[in-house]
């Protein structure tokens, strides 16, 4: 009971991610223009004020999900956020500290689609998917092991799980490029 919903949650998203174009996403984007101090990014690269950057955007526009990429180049810094279901970026100028921070908020299923695979979900969440697979596995293991003891399916059940095994590897020779 204690892998049900578990079970549950990577069922369903195991059909939302297949059938994609069936669940329209519907993104939602919102975009900014503001300023930093420009002492923050007027300086030589080693020197820009990454964490100010960082929190400024978290505090002045609610920016979520963990920094993926921070560049810095000649003429501009370009801060990337990702979340589940989330992405921001933020271009900002140097010579005038004026940015431009684009949000994109994809949807409930978009962020369940990106939990079920772990993209952009931190290292708890790796976790959690870790536990559901040995839970899982441990679901699958217990089935088979009982079969044994029931004397009267035993041999059907096995020979249905060998089927199925069978199938599923000549589904993938055949079907799978």
């Amino acid at each position: 009971m204690l892998s049900c919903a578990l079970v549950l949650f990577f069922a369903l998203t195991g059909i939302t991610l297949n059938h994609a174009e069936r669940f329209g996403q519907n993104p939602q984007q919102h975009q900014v223009k503001d300023r930093l101090q420009t002492a923050w990014v007027q300086t030589d690269d080693a020197r820009v004020a990454r964490l100010e950057i960082v929190e400024h955007l978290r505090s002045h526009h609610g920016v979520k999900g963990a920094m993926s990429d921070f560049r810095i180049d000649e003429d501009q810094c370009v801060v990337s956020f990702k979340g589940p279901g989330y992405t921001a970026d933020a271009f900002i100028t140097r010579a005038t500290g004026d940015y431009e921070l684009t949000e994109m908020r994809m949807g409930l299923v978009a962020i369940l689609n990106d939990l079920h695979k772990g993209r952009d979900t931190g290292g708890a969440w790796s976790w959690v998917i870790d536990i559901s697979s040995v839970l899982l596995a441990l679901v699958s293991l217990t089935g088979l092991l009982l079969m044994a003891w029931i004397r009267r399916y035993r041999l059907s059940g096995y020979v249905l799980a060998a089927a199925g095994t069978v199938a599923i590897y000549v589904i993938y020779l055949l079907a799978v490029p």
